[in-house]
């Protein structure tokens, strides 16, 4: 494959995600408030995209509740900077199984199974310009959780999403997911102009070698528009990475959570990092309103 580095690349910024971060680093947003303030500063960092999940402000686990979301949402909005907000619509999906001898009964610590009604309420109440959709079923991480993405789920959320006049970023973390988004489109559930989050190095999917990122990355149609990033020690080399591919690049407290070997990071520092990276490789950084004329998105 001929190298075509992306000239015009736009940051996003994974502000807060659902795992268990809050206890290994104090800069992890947890309150709307909070989460809020970080994704502001992070766009005038150099963020185009800020990408959303909330917590419990109380406890700091995941949440699905859609107050968290409408206030994160006003107050980004209210504010006096301008960023294109994109809400995770990956919640609703982690099966946890009892043990190696008994799968069953589930483990009701941990799994939460939502419809795809319910699973979308948010951004039907919210309408952000995207919203992720993560394209597949795999073993996530340690013990016995799946997340867990049927193919008729998928099909129902992706067209709730179009219909909403939302963008759904396509989060792929195997091949295999990339070719269920080409279905999706072939079928008319997603609209282009089509956008694609490659998410590398999480266990079980693609791990992060570059081999298997430019698997993912020639799997993708060249009409269609992708992002990637890394999680832990290589998050931070990805950026020069994804740009060198031809892709735009994602960082932020979701994925990583240091700046350098032991130097707990904020999502603005690891934005302005990113920044750096792309510039320093003669890249130009696009700001919310280039990516809202490229991916047609729709400003509320």
């Amino acid at each position: 494959m001929p190298l075509a580095m992306n000239r015009d690349v736009f940051i996003t910024c994974a502000v807060t995600g659902a795992g268990d971060t809050v206890s290994k680093s104090s800069h992890v947003p947890i309150t709307p408030k909070q989460i809020a303030e970080s994704a502001i500063d992070a766009a005038n960092a150099g963020a185009a995209v800020v990408h959303c999940h909330v917590r419990d402000p109380e406890t700091g686990a995941a949440s699905r509740r859609n107050d968290l979301y409408k206030e994160v949402t006003d107050r980004i909005r209210s504010a006096d900077v301008d960023v294109v907000l994109n809400l995770t619509a990956g919640m609703g999906g982690d099966l946890i199984f009892g043990d190696v001898e008994r799968p069953l009964p589930l483990n009701d610590r941990g799994t939460d199974m939502a419809g795809a009604s319910e699973r979308v309420s948010h951004v039907a109440e919210c309408l952000p310009e995207i919203c992720t959709l993560d394209c597949g079923t795999m073993n996530f991480s340690l013990g016995d959780y799946v997340m867990t993405n049927t193919p008729s789920m998928l099909r129902a959320m992706a067209k709730k999403m179009t219909d909403l006049g939302v963008r759904p970023e396509i989060e792929a973390f195997d091949t295999g997911h990339l070719w269920f988004a080409k279905q999706l489109a072939e079928e008319g559930l997603i609209e282009h102009p089509i956008l694609i989050q490659l998410c590398m190095g999480i266990p079980w999917g693609a791990p992060d070698d570059l081999n298997t990122f430019m698997a993912m990355v020639n799997n993708v149609p060249s009409s269609w528009t992708f992002s990637a990033f890394s999680i832990g020690r290589n998050a931070l080399a990805y950026p020069a990475a994804a740009v060198l591919a031809g892709g735009n690049v994602r960082v932020g407290l979701e994925d990583n959570l240091y700046a350098g070997k032991g130097v707990l990071a904020t999502n603005a520092q690891l934005v302005e990092k990113a920044v750096q990276v792309v510039e320093g490789m003669g890249a130009r950084i696009i700001g919310p309103e280039d990516v809202r004329k490229k991916l047609k998105l729709t400003k509320r």
